[in-house]
């Protein structure tokens, strides 16, 4: 039994089986039953395969949920706009995200809650800086490799990370307005800066290319700024604090 398993690539029921079949044995299941079990545990495994293969794909810098994120530190930010976001429906209609604000504050922790809400849902998410995607997709595609731009193309979900920390060539301008181009109105990217729209000539180095660039970003998005205090200082600040405790002499 267990060689056809192997055969068949069944690899959830060769784990699984022995228990299986002996619940069935001691609940006396009908044939069609213990096959429903059989494979019902199968399906859960190549799932939970398919999930975890799409977490590593995704390379997320950490597991960043929604249930974390402190709404009261950052009040400029709309819950109830972030909770209707992670019902993903931005993702259907191709909709971007632009996370905006100065370091520290959330953007990258409210990307990686969204980007968790999708691989849940069963979405392919790549998560990536943006220094780090103009370095991959501006090299030539060679006949032999599988072409970059396509796969960053074709995500259902694109975070481009860090937007103003690294100034770009004209070639990773360019290349960077051709991947947008590609995903305009096909797939949704959650984007976060600590730019302003009118600093991005700056970035591109080409004032045109940039407000071409962003006319397909901003034509379908959600603008979320957030201006508040960056959450790697908070612990310092409330150790600032004066203590209501008397000193000890």
């Amino acid at each position: 039994m267990m060689t056809l398993l192997k055969q068949l690539r069944l690899s959830g029921l060769y784990e699984q089986l022995p228990q299986i079949t002996e619940a069935a044995r001691q609940s006396q299941l009908s044939y069609e039953a213990f096959l429903t079990q059989v494979l019902q545990a199968e399906i859960v495994t190549r799932q939970e395969r398919a999930d975890r293969r799409r977490l590593r794909a995704a390379r997320l810098p950490f597991k960043g949920r929604l249930e974390a994120f402190d709404f009261r530190f950052q009040p400029s930010v709309s819950e109830r706009l972030i909770r209707e976001l992670a019902g993903l429906s931005f993702l259907e209609s191709a909709t971007n995200v632009m996370l905006l604000g100065p370091p520290g504050v959330g953007k990258t922790h409210l990307a990686c809650a969204l980007s968790i809400k999708a691989l849940e849902a069963g979405h392919t998410v790549l998560f990536i800086t943006l220094r780090d995607l103009v370095q991959i997709i501006e090299q030539p595609h060679l006949p032999y490799k599988a072409d970059p731009m396509k796969r960053y193309a074709q995500a259902k979900l694109l975070v481009i990370d860090e937007v103003g920390y690294t100034r770009l060539t004209s070639s990773q301008a360019r290349a960077l307005f051709d991947l947008v181009s590609m995903r305009y109105e096909r797939g949704s990217i959650i984007l976060t800066s600590n730019l302003n729209f009118a600093e991005w000539g700056t970035l591109l180095s080409d004032d045109v290319l940039a407000t071409a660039l962003l006319d397909r970003l901003l034509h379908h998005a959600e603008v979320i700024t957030i201006n508040g205090r960056s959450y790697r200082m908070k612990n310092h600040m409330n150790g600032d604090q004066p203590s209501n405790q008397p000193k000890t002499k």
